[in-house]
């Protein structure tokens, strides 16, 4: 059975006496993980899940991506909101 480039065949590890297991070299390659890298794991129906934050990040980016409109700028808008809400200090402290 073939393999994606980007897939390896399952692997066998062990869990140590304190709980640690060893992601072998190959899979560290493939996810991008470093020494000091942070991950995040989920278990859901009793299956490890395990993925670099910055793939973490960039999954919920994209799919906050399909739900606004391209042409919308978040960035303008909450930053029009900070300045209304500074116009709006300003004169109550008048």
């Amino acid at each position: 059975m073939d393999t994606p480039a980007n897939n390896l065949s399952p692997l066998r590890s062990r869990i140590n006496a304190n709980g640690r297991v060893v992601i072998p070299s190959e899979m560290r390659r493939q996810m991008g993980l470093s020494p000091g890298d942070s991950v995040v794991m989920s278990v859901q129906d009793g299956v490890l899940t395990m993925e670099s934050l910055q793939a973490r990040v960039r999954r919920v980016q994209q799919s906050l991506r399909r739900l606004i409109d391209p042409d919308r700028r978040l960035s303008d808008e909450l930053i029009a909101e900070r300045r209304e809400e500074a116009r709006k200090e300003a004169a109550e402290n008048d």
